[in-house]
């Protein structure tokens, strides 16, 4: 353990503390390690999700009313 990690208590389901002892076992890694790429993969989505909420945060928007509208008129409704 590097000196910059930092100690947590985590509550988990105990469902959820079994299957990560399981894939522990079977990966040869820690439950630590697990956890940190979970969390990082996790961060990692919600970095990417912002990323494409600012690159269309520009767009149009078309209001729900309007949408059922044009959905009536060609037809779909």
């Amino acid at each position: 353990m590097s000196a910059l990690t930092k100690r947590a208590t985590v509550y988990l389901e105990p469902s959820l503390h079994k299957a990560l002892r399981l894939q522990s076992i079977e990966t040869s890694r820690s439950i630590s390690e697990l956890i940190n790429d979970a969390i990082r993969d996790e961060l990692a989505e919600d970095a990417s999700d912002l990323t494409l909420f600012e690159a269309r945060k520009k767009e149009s928007t078309l209001d729900f009313e309007d949408f059922v509208k044009i959905l009536e008129a060609d037809g779909t409704l």
